[in-house]
């Protein structure tokens, strides 16, 4: 048996969520006056790119902000799917509430924490390099920890409602395993290659089940009985 779930095109904000991202990593890039610090950095280059680029920093704030908000938005979309079309409805549905709160709170407290970075504020060197690390934890490997669970719980929903098919459900599995496995940077400095993979992957599953679900009428498989 097959039905109809109704249109919504606020599930647009799946794809949104990401864009948004990206624009804030590269538009940052291009307006930086001099590379972003990374996990490693000096508290003088910090402070020089924090004083130089200021611009950009305040740029990425502004659109990772904006991301969070898309992402709050696409939780309650995705929420209301696994609500109606898995097996556990319940339990998923609160679980993708946690889940994609949790997401859209790190990166919020992220974006947050970086922005006190480009306010003309006095700190010694052991000051700066504790708010760069609390910038990176938190929209790094925390956040990868709730979207991977955010994702898989997508990728699970998606496909039982039948708006994902094998190949894309396969990769909303990888990139939340990646997400999942993104504090292992902790031990090992190369695991973090695995935060923009499981990101970023993520968005692309979240842009093509939030692209049909804007659909007018789009096809998926009936809900299980009793949800």
């Amino acid at each position: 048996m097959r039905r109809s779930t109704a249109r919504d095109r606020a599930a647009l904000s799946g794809a949104l969520s990401g864009l948004a991202f990206v624009v804030a990593i590269g538009g940052a890039n291009r307006l930086a006056k001099g590379p972003f610090p990374r996990p490693g950095s000096t508290a003088e280059e910090i402070r020089t790119y924090y004083r130089d680029s200021r611009a950009a920093a305040r740029f990425s704030v502004a659109w990772q902000a904006l991301a969070v908000l898309a992402q709050v938005r696409f939780t309650a979309s995705v929420a209301r799917l696994a609500a109606r079309h898995t097996r556990r409805p319940g339990l998923m549905r609160t679980a993708t509430l946690v889940s994609g709160g949790a997401a859209a709170a790190c990166l919020a407290a992220s974006a947050a924490t970086q922005s006190t970075l480009t306010m003309p504020i006095e700190r010694d060197d052991e000051a700066v390099l504790d708010t760069t690390r609390r910038v990176f934890v938190a929209g790094g490997p925390v956040h990868g920890v709730a979207y991977g669970v955010f994702t898989a719980l997508l990728a699970e929903s998606g496909r039982d409602a039948g708006l994902l098919g094998p190949a894309a459900t396969r990769v909303g599995w990888l990139s939340a395993a990646a997400s999942l496995l993104s504090p292992a940077y902790f031990r090992w400095e190369q695991a973090g290659w695995l935060i923009p993979i499981g990101r970023f992957s993520g968005y692309l599953v979240s842009g093509i089940l939030g692209a049909r679900l804007s659909r007018p009428d789009s096809p998926t498989a009936a809900a299980p009985a009793g949800s």
